[in-house]
């Protein structure tokens, strides 16, 4: 399964970047809140890229056909948690709750570049790569021009 995961490295070394910089930020900005709300905001979102990648490679390594349900069941199942969550954070009145939302973002964005970036530069074939195929005369024996020939 390890060779379906390739990408979290990058998606987690953004991340590990984005949370140095939160917590950084938010403790100048608004104290220990501030800190621990950017800090809870990006290992929120690094945890769902990974929970997400994690069920996905694992579908695909058991049948292909089952990544779209588990993707789809993956996603609407973690964000009802992520809401109900928030929501119970939210009724509390943490005063790190502002760090935390801007985090989500920028994490999310910083998550979804670098993974964008580390595709650009992967050498991953889109198209199934397959032998060529014989041409007609090695096939049945017929003596067929090449279209080197045709040009003259």
């Amino acid at each position: 399964m390890r060779k379906r995961l390739p990408h979290l490295r990058i998606g987690l070394a953004a991340s590990a970047v984005l949370l140095a910089l939160g917590l950084i930020l938010g403790a100048l900005i608004d104290g220990a809140a501030g800190a621990g709300g950017a800090a809870a905001g990006v290992v929120l979102v690094a945890a769902s890229y990974v929970i997400s990648s994690v069920a996905l490679a694992w579908a695909d390594l058991v049948n292909p056909r089952l990544v779209m349900p588990v993707g789809l069941g993956t996603y609407v199942t973690k964000f009802m948690l992520i809401g109900l969550v928030m929501a119970a954070i939210a009724a509390t009145g943490w005063a790190g709750l502002p760090a935390m939302g801007v985090a989500v973002i920028v994490s999310a964005l910083g998550w979804t570049v670098a993974q964008a970036a580390w595709v650009w530069r992967a050498r991953i074939p889109y198209v199934e790569i397959t032998p060529e195929p014989q041409l007609d005369h090695e096939v049945r024996g017929v003596d067929t021009p090449s279209p080197r020939n045709l040009s003259s």
